[in-house]
């Protein structure tokens, strides 16, 4: 937005973002002029609003004489005009008691994820932490299950475990198996999830044909599981049928294309990918996704931290017309939060 607002045109826009919010209804001249307090005519008022028009930052149905926000008209709220109102004390305790009663990081994400949901009521999207490349493998096991299908279990030296269900080419016997892990575990326990992830790219070359063989077998299986560390399984969504009562969103073609990419999670990680890699909150409003399914809908999203790294980020999904001065400082918090979980203060 390269021109500024007056400072009437500033009140204006925010009264008749934050009316429009509450009542999802066009904001006519004369009920601006009441709630923004402006000693105004409705007149003078009729005069800014099409002055917004015209910038467009709002805009007017050809149904109403009233205006509703534009994209461009929520993003200058968001950016510069919104006043947050954050959680109060009491609520901000109960969500850490709760947090912090889970221990392990996959926990910790799912309270998380439900808080947000709950307290929102809206969409609540929480990606899995991330594993540092510069975690250790501590072990590795194959366990054997019916129909050709491994349960593979990782244990890194952060005290993680990933549990994984891969299908293998053929049964192997339990031996096998437990060979296979003695074999990749002498070889690669100890190393960091990047020199293990380099390795396993590169050709293994044994001596004997019989140990290239289960080598061979651990690696494949191993790769399956390093390469599924970033899949769309590690995006946790909750509280979606929260959505369905919201009439911008109740469009059974929006809604079948939004209910589509959260059961699929992959536009929702590669967003969240994306935050994380920002390294602050993040605010995506209608077609600033980049996502056809997400393009009645904004996505607040902050990240969360494990020592001094960003490892994962969370958010809520909900329509444009989202209250965003209650929802950002809960987003911020419940990041806050995570981290502090992640990181206990130690006895």
């Amino acid at each position: 937005m390269s021109t500024p607002l007056s400072d009437r045109a500033e009140v204006l826009l925010r009264t008749l973002v934050e009316s429009y919010i509450e009542e999802g209804q066009p904001q006519g001249s004369r009920t601006l002029a009441r709630r923004s307090g402006l000693d105004l005519s409705p007149a003078t008022i009729r005069g800014i609003l099409a002055d917004l028009e015209d910038l467009g930052l709002v805009v007017s149905p050809h149904t109403s004489a009233g205006r509703v926000p534009t994209q461009a008209g929520y993003r200058m709220f968001v950016d510069s005009l919104v006043t947050v109102s954050p959680p109060g004390r009491r609520a901000v305790r109960a969500m850490e008691n709760e947090l912090h009663e889970r221990q392990d990081p996959q926990g910790i994400a799912e309270t998380a994820s439900g808080l947000l949901s709950q307290v929102t009521s809206l969409a609540s999207v929480v990606m899995l932490p991330r594993r540092e490349a510069d975690t250790a493998i501590q072990q590795i096991e194959f366990i054997h299950l019916s129909n050709r299908r491994v349960l593979v279990i990782l244990v890194t030296d952060d005290g993680q475990v990933r549990n994984r269900v891969i299908r293998a080419e053929r049964d192997y016997s339990p031996a096998e198996l437990v060979e296979a892990a003695n074999c990749f575990n002498a070889s690669y326990a100890g190393k960091s999830l990047r020199q293990v992830k380099e390795s396993l790219l590169s050709e293994i070359e044994q001596d004997s044909q019989t140990v290239q063989r289960i080598m061979r077998l651990a690696t494949e299986m191993t790769r399956q599981v390093l390469a599924e560390d970033a899949d769309d399984g590690d995006v946790l969504v909750r509280g979606e049928s929260n959505l369905l009562e919201i009439p911008e969103l109740a469009d059974l073609g929006k809604l079948r294309r939004l209910f589509d990419a959260f059961a699929t999670k992959r536009d929702l990680l590669h967003l969240l990918d994306r935050s994380l890699r920002a390294g602050r909150i993040n605010i995506f409003i209608g077609s600033e996704s980049g996502y056809l399914a997400l393009e009645e809908c904004s996505v607040v999203t902050a990240p969360y931290m494990h020592g001094d790294r960003v490892v994962g980020t969370l958010g809520v999904v909900g329509p444009t017309r989202m209250p965003y001065h209650r929802v950002i400082p809960i987003v911020e918090l419940t990041a806050r939060l995570v981290s502090s979980a992640l990181n206990p203060d130690p006895d």
